[in-house]
C-alpha cells in the first residue's frame, strides 16, 4: 500500500494514476480487515494459548483452573466445571505432602508430584503405593529409575489388573495374552494354530510427550478363519500391537502385589489416603475452594491440611488421656512438644518434616 501511494504521488500521468488508484483501493478493505480484526484476534489467541499451557481449557472466571468432571455430578450428563486436581502422600492418615495439578487425570499428576517433593528437603519414601489411576509406562519407568540411580519400590496395579483375574478375560480368545508365544521364532500362535509374526517396530508419543515403542504382529492369513469376528474387527488380518517394557512393567507390578507381605501393605491405602480425603470432604465439609489463581488454591489446601493433621494429633492425644484431668494435663504438655517436634514449615514447601517409610496416594 505505502509503495504503490509512492508511485502515485511520483506518477504524473493522470490515466496511470487512475489506474494505480484503482489497484490500491482493492487492497484497502482486506487490509482493513487485517488491522481491525485479524490482528486483534492474532493478539487475542496468542495470549490465550499461553494461557493454556498444556492444558485443552481454562476457564474465564480463574483462568489457573481446568475444566474437569466432578464425582458431584447431579445432572448425570457428565458436566465439565473448573477445578484443581489435589494430589497428596500421606502415612498412618497423616498428610505429609500434597500438591495442586492443573490436569484432570492421575495419571499425569504422579510425575509432577514426586518430583515436586524430591526438590524439596524432605526425604524421598521407599515404596510408594497408589491406586491403578497412576498405572502407566511413564510412572512405571520414573518409579524404577536406573540401575545407577534407582527412585523407589512401587505397589501400583495397572489400569486391567482386576480385570485380568476374570475367568472371562482368561479365556477370550482375543487377547494376546493368552496366546502361545514362540521366543525362538519372535510369533504369537493365534486361536486358529496361525502364526502372528513380527512386522516391525512403532513409536507413538502419549499427551504428555512421553514416547512408547510397539512391537507390531500381524497374523499370516486370517482369509476364511472362522474366529475372525470373536478375535478381530479388523477388515484385513489380525494385528497385534506388543508393548515390551510397559508389560514388563505390569509384570514386575503384578509380581509385587501378589506377594502376601507387600498384599498387605497394598490392603492398607485404603484407610490410609482415602479416609484422609473422607475426613476433609465429608466430615469438614471441604468441597470447593474459596480462593482462585493456583498460588492461593495451594495456600488454601495447606491451611486446611495443617488443621487435618493439627486436629489428628488431638484426636490421638485424647484417646490416650481418658478422662483423668492428670493426664489431660500431661497430654496437654505432650502435646506441645509434639507438636514442635513436628516443625511446621512453609505451606509453598511442605507441611512438616516427617521421615516416611512409604507414600500412598
Amino acid at each position: 500500500m505505502e509503495a504503490l501511494t509512492e508511485e502515485i504521488e511520483r506518477e504524473s500521468d493522470s490515466t496511470v494514476r487512475k489506474e494505480k488508484r484503482q489497484e490500491r483501493s482493492k487492497w484497502k478493505k482486506p487490509l482493513k480487515l487485517i488491522r481491525e480484526n485479524f490482528l486483534l484476534r492474532l493478539a487475542k489467541y496468542k495470549e490465550q494459548n499461553e494461557i493454556f499451557g498444556d492444558r485443552n481449557s481454562y476457564t474465564k472466571t480463574d483462568k489457573d483452573a481446568t475444566f474437569m468432571r466432578m464425582k458431584e455430578d447431579h445432572m448425570k450428563n457428565g458436566q465439565l466445571k473448573p477445578g484443581y486436581n489435589v494430589q497428596m502422600g500421606t502415612e498412618n492418615q497423616f498428610i505429609l505432602f500434597y500438591t495442586i495439578h492443573q490436569r484432570p487425570t492421575d495419571t499425569r499428576c504422579f510425575k509432577p508430584h514426586m518430583e515436586k517433593l524430591a526438590s524439596t528437603s524432605l526425604p524421598m519414601p521407599k515404596t510408594v503405593i497408589a491406586d491403578a489411576g497412576y498405572g502407566s509406562e511413564e510412572n512405571y519407568v520414573y518409579a524404577v529409575g536406573d540401575e545407577k540411580e534407582p527412585r523407589f519400590d512401587f505397589l501400583i496395579p495397572y489400569g486391567i489388573y482386576l480385570q485380568e483375574q476374570t475367568r472371562k478375560f482368561k479365556k477370550d480368545i482375543k487377547n494376546a495374552k493368552n496366546w502361545t508365544y514362540l521366543e525362538q521364532d519372535d510369533c504369537f500362535i493365534c486361536p486358529n494354530g496361525r502364526k502372528v509374526t513380527f512386522k516391525k517396530y512403532q513409536n507413538k508419543k502419549n499427551k504428555s510427550g512421553y514416547e512408547q515403542s510397539f512391537k507390531i504382529y500381524e497374523c499370516e492369513d486370517c482369509t476364511d478363519c472362522p474366529l475372525k469376528e470373536q478375535c478381530t474387527k479388523a477388515k484385513g488380518n489380525r494385528q497385534v500391537h506388543w508393548n515390551t517394557i510397559f508389560e514388563e512393567m505390569k509384570a514386575k507390578a503384578k509380581t509385587a502385589l501378589e506377594c502376601e507381605e507387600k498384599a498387605a501393605i497394598y490392603a492398607r491405602r485404603k484407610v490410609e489416603v482415602e479416609s484422609v480425603f473422607g475426613h476433609i470432604k465429608g466430615n469438614r465439609s471441604f468441597r470447593r475452594f474459596s480462593l482462585r489463581g493456583l498460588d492461593k488454591v495451594h495456600i488454601e489446601f495447606g491451611i486446611v491440611a495443617l488443621a487435618h493433621n493439627i486436629l489428628k494429633v488431638a484426636g490421638i492425644r485424647q484417646l490416650l488421656s481418658g478422662n483423668n484431668p492428670k493426664n489431660r494435663k500431661e497430654s496437654g504438655e505432650n502435646r506441645i512438644v509434639f507438636l514442635h517436634f513436628l516443625y511446621f514449615k512453609d505451606l509453598s514447601d511442605s507441611l512438616f518434616l516427617f521421615t516416611p517409610k512409604s507414600h500412598s496416594f
